[in-house]
């Protein structure tokens, strides 16, 4: 393998396919490796209990991803997605409990994930780096949240609104349906759409799309609204889950949602986006994360082994992927020549 990637000429067509291939679906790969692993590991693993209870608590990663990848297909980046979540939490359980109905305080509850993800993108079109903004949002949309509690958890139980969370159609939990739903839509959008082509065309080269005519600051506020939205309904698949709502809820999501992403095979330097990739990297982080407390390993070793997992993608998304592609490229036009 060294000498093919030191030699492109000695690789055939095949070859580099494979090699691309394998770079560019290492994740899939991965997964389906790990659930083969983790089945003759603990005899718990590939039980329909266990599946459906990793699909639970993957939905919400999926939701938030699917907006995160439209964020990073435009060289963007949403840090504040687990604090709106706390903020979205807090509200809805509050207004639940004074007895708003449900029917009201969802679309509510939505509308202000859409507006602080809104005000995001605006931030992000003055020319404030992405980083910094919604670094700023991180801390004060959770600070917003702990003054609005007073720091305390309130409690649910709407049954309508509990549903989310808890329910079941035809013996599939609710929140993947949502969850499944979301992203099914988000692939339409993103790849069947004119809107999805400028998201991507904007992360790509922003200022050849900026010359093509394209709303380039109207596109970023939209992207960041979408997942400001995301956010809100990740956050009330959370509480729903949880019976509660707290400022504590969603703490480090946001890193688990950025690892989903970049693992499923969106660039940190947009252009290139993909939701099933999304998919897929929220469900290897889960998986992973079942497959160790399953076998009683520390729950603290669980996070290292996340942080890990995070650098890997980004080292396999940028630095592995490029070079392959580079030496993929090289190969061609070699045989060309």
């Amino acid at each position: 393998m060294t000498d093919i990637m030191a030699d492109p000429a000695r690789a055939s067509r095949a070859q580099r396919q494979a090699l691309v291939a394998l770079v560019r679906y290492g994740m899939f790969i991965a997964l389906g490796l790990w659930l083969v692993a983790m089945s003759f590991a603990s005899e718990y693993f590939l039980t329909w209990t266990n599946f459906l209870n990793v699909l639970r608590q993957a939905a919400p990663l999926i939701i938030i991803g699917t907006g995160m990848t439209f964020v990073m297909a435009t060289a963007g980046i949403d840090l504040s997605v687990g604090s709106l979540v706390a903020l979205v939490s807090v509200l809805a359980a509050s207004w639940v409990a004074a007895g708003v109905p449900v029917v009201i305080v969802l679309p509510l509850v939505l509308l202000v994930g859409v507006a602080f993800g809104a005000l995001n993108g605006y931030v992000v079109t003055l020319g404030v780096p992405a980083f910094v903004v919604t670094l700023a949002g991180l801390t004060s949309y959770r600070g917003l949240a702990f003054v609005y509690s007073d720091g305390y958890a309130v409690p649910i139980s709407d049954p309508v609104f509990l549903w989310l969370g808890r329910g079941e159609v035809f013996g599939i939990n609710a929140p993947f349906l949502i969850a499944a739903l979301v992203a099914l839509a988000g692939w339409f959008v993103l790849n069947r759409t004119r809107f999805g082509l400028h998201t991507l065309a904007t992360g790509g080269r922003e200022e050849a799309a900026r010359v093509m005519g394209l709303g380039i600051d109207r596109i970023k506020i939209c992207v960041y609204a979408l997942t400001g939205g995301l956010a809100a309904l990740g956050g009330i698949v959370i509480s729903a889950r949880l019976s509660n709502g707290s400022p504590n809820a969603g703490v480090m999501l946001e890193l688990e949602v950025i690892a989903a992403t970049v693992l499923g095979g969106t660039s940190l330097f947009g252009g290139r986006a993909t939701i099933a990739g999304t998919i897929v990297g929220a469900l290897l982080i889960n998986f992973v994360r079942n497959g160790l407390n399953l076998l009683g390993v520390n729950p603290y070793w669980v996070q290292v082994v996340t942080g890990i997992i995070l650098v890997v993608a980004v080292l396999m998304n940028t630095v592995l992927n490029r070079k392959v592609e580079s030496w993929a490229r090289a190969a061609k036009e070699e045989d060309a020549a």
